[in-house]
């Protein structure tokens, strides 16, 4: 395998396409025509493909806003409103670059994201350029800065409720931080931008187009009752009425409590499920082989083609690679769960590729939980522990499922931990168990007899180097080869399978002072032993992980934690039920005590940030408000709809199947600042 990683800054794309035109090159020169090289993983390509999907979908919004107003307004308001998205988004970009900000994913995001909100300046100018136009009596030129006027002070309000709403994300902490960072930076940015547009290119740009028409649009009256206000005429007026509208007025809020709290109870009866972050369909995943601690590398190779006889049973797999007792090439796993340290022999990897998205029904996800079972019950016959592990796993943890066991003994602890695991092992939907407990390995000490050593002319040194050269071999001489780059070292040792010849290392001769050749068993024996178990330290404590994911309807990691922690209430553990700590280590680690971390510490932390980032938003919506209007009471009127928005959001994400996710916050967060926006619009009108 050969790895090829970009420097920090260059374009993936580039670098992909580089890497594979040169690969072209030294075809039939360093690389023979009989050597078949196939590409198992280009993230360049990866990356390529969801920038281009993103870049598709941010000019579908655009294009979908500019069709709206077409239909609603006029053909060259559509114009207008068209070409100030263009040069809001192109300014963006632009400061996007200047903060430090790459084109990624997350960045083309947030455009998509914000696109909506980047076109209401305009649409708000321009359609009031337009309304005032019908009014008639005045030419456009006169219009034009008494209609940006009147809009002026809400918009540039609305505008900074809805940056309100975003920046306070920016400082979301944890790992989600930096991950996050663009979104709200990029949409409060362009909002700022946004802003500047729509008072200085759009109505510049209409009077352009619409100078040689200053009277098109001339209407008879200001007033005239169309369908849609004679429409609401009939559904508000009985909400109006001064005594039969109260009764009316308190059915409604009754029915909107009632929507409010149906909605917070698709949470609780699991119709939406809570997730750190949603799966994507990516065109890989893992298969981690983890076998006893001692087993030698060629029964884990055995077991790795035992399961890749299964993988080739799945339609969708183009291709594999088995990584027997080494690590594969680094990728997004082994960044966050440093995959890349797995180098033992009883240490196994799977790469499965899978064909393109395009080309299969089954989503990466579907595939892996499908192929699980088979897999597992492999693996279980050989006694080995099999992971089935997607690409990214989500937030970067040790897993998803993550208990760390604290205690004052480390034998017991170990019995604690296993205990532990046979209640992940039982509850429904947990899969993937596992351990940090070492099986007992075998080990042979060699004890040398110094003073009989002595006697044959023999050193305890020697004894050690002669089975250091025999078992982890020697560099005994150099060979001398003018086409190499490096030196080649000739290297001594025994053959695999004569390392566990007990027989064959007590038959080595080592040449003593006389020149005599004296066998090892002459001045050493060798005894039986057990290898010392590893202790794992985390902030100085020892503990043992137990780690666990959850495959099944929820899919979700947080209801597989709630279901163990509830069965461990009822369950004693060293004569009672262990302490359970949730968001902060043990006050005492040497109590037999149990920290939940892995994907429920990172979900914990960003929603607790965004939770407060939601909080200080609306505070700052709300003094935005009062400064506008010189009202205490207004602005609760103006933020009254921000918790309808929960009418929509929960039952939108069950009616879609969706998982409520960090993005999905980062929505109705923004969605907040967008409903003030209209609130402040319609009340300073009325």
């Amino acid at each position: 395998s050969i790895s090829v990683s970009k420097k920090p800054g260059e374009n993936a794309v580039d670098v992909a396409a580089g890497v594979m035109a040169r690969l072209e090159q030294l075809r039939g020169y360093q690389l023979p025509d009989q050597v078949q090289a196939t590409v198992t993983r280009n993230y360049g390509e990866t990356a390529q493909d969801k920038a281009q999907t993103l870049i598709k979908k941010l000019i579908f919004a655009t294009l979908s806003v500019v069709v709206l107003v077409l239909f609603a307004l006029g053909r060259r308001e559509a114009v207008v409103v068209g070409a100030a998205v263009v040069v809001t988004l192109a300014a963006t970009l632009f400061a996007s670059w200047a903060w430090g900000f790459t084109l990624n994913r997350v960045s083309l995001f947030a455009l998509i994201f914000s696109i909506g909100i980047l076109v209401d300046d305009a649409i708000v100018v321009v359609e009031n350029i337009h309304r005032h136009m019908q009014f008639g009596g005045k030419s456009l030129t006169e219009a034009i800065p008494a209609a940006v006027d009147e809009v002026g002070g809400p918009t540039i309000l609305a505008t900074f409720t809805v940056i309100a709403a975003l920046l306070p994300m920016a400082f979301v902490s944890g790992l989600m931080g930096p991950y996050m960072r663009p979104i709200p930076i990029n949409a409060s940015t362009g909002m700022l931008i946004s802003l500047l547009v729509a008072f200085v290119f759009t109505p510049w740009l209409y009077r352009r187009l619409f100078l040689k028409q200053d009277n098109a649009h001339a209407h008879a009256g200001e007033h005239e009752e169309g369908g849609l206000h004679g429409f609401f005429r009939r559904v508000m007026t009985p909400f109006l009425q001064r005594q039969e509208g109260s009764r009316n007025r308190w059915r409604l809020l009754y029915t909107l409590l009632a929507l409010i709290g149906i909605s917070f109870a698709l949470v609780a009866t699991r119709a939406v499920v809570m997730k750190m972050l949603p799966f994507d369909n990516k065109s890989e995943f893992q298969v981690l082989v983890d076998m006893p601690e001692g087993t030698p590398l060629e029964e884990t190779q055995r077991v790795l083609q035992a399961l890749a006889r299964q993988v080739e049973t799945i339609p969708e797999v183009s291709d594999y690679q088995l990584y027997a007792g080494t690590s594969a090439p680094i990728n997004f796993n082994g960044l966050v769960r440093q995959y890349y340290l797995r180098q033992q022999p009883y240490q196994g990897d799977i790469q499965v590729n899978l064909l393109e998205k395009h080309h299969r029904e089954r989503k990466s996800h579907e595939i892996a939980s499908a192929a699980r079972a088979q897999l597992v019950e492999i693996g279980r016959r050989y006694g080995a522990s099999v992971k089935i592990v997607e690409v990214p796993p989500g937030p970067p943890v040790l897993a998803p499922l993550v208990a760390e066991v604290y205690g004052p003994d480390s034998a017991r602890q170990a019995e604690v931990a296993r205990q532990l695991r046979q209640v992940f092992e039982q509850t429904p939907d947990v899969v993937d168990v596992d351990d940090s407990l070492e099986a007992p390995q075998d080990k042979w000490l060699v004890e040398v007899d110094r003073a009989r050593a002595a006697r044959l002319g023999l050193s305890q040194q020697q004894v050690a180097a002669t089975l250091s050269a025999a078992l982890r071999g020697e560099d005994m001489s150099t060979l001398h080869d003018p086409q190499a780059k490096f030196q080649l070292p000739i290297r001594v040792e025994l053959k695999p399978g004569d390392k566990a010849d007990l027989d064959l290392l007590k038959a080595l001769r080592l040449r003593s002072e006389s020149g005599a050749l004296v066998p090892l068993s002459e001045v050493a024996s060798f005894r039986p032993a057990q290898r010392e178990q590893t202790i794992q330290h985390k902030d100085l404590l020892p503990l043992v992980y137990v780690t666990g994911d959850v495959s099944g309807a929820t899919d979700s990691p947080l209801y597989g934690l709630a279901a163990i922690s509830s069965t461990l209430k009822r369950t004693a553990i060293e004569g009672a039920p262990l302490r359970e700590y949730f968001i902060s280590q043990p006050p005492v680690p040497y109590e037999w005590s149990l920290k939940w971390d892995g994907e429920w510490q990172i979900t914990y932390e960003t929603f607790r940030d965004m939770g407060l980032a939601y909080s200080v938003g609306l505070v700052l919506i709300y003094l935005l408000v009062v400064a506008q209007f010189k009202s205490y009471s207004l602005p609760l009127i103006i933020m009254a709809p921000i918790p309808l928005t929960v009418i929509g959001i929960l039952p939108g994400h069950a009616l879609l199947g969706q998982q409520f996710t960090a993005p999905s916050m980062i929505g109705m967060i923004a969605l907040a600042g967008i409903i003030v926006r209209n609130s402040i619009l319609l009340v300073d009108f009325i």
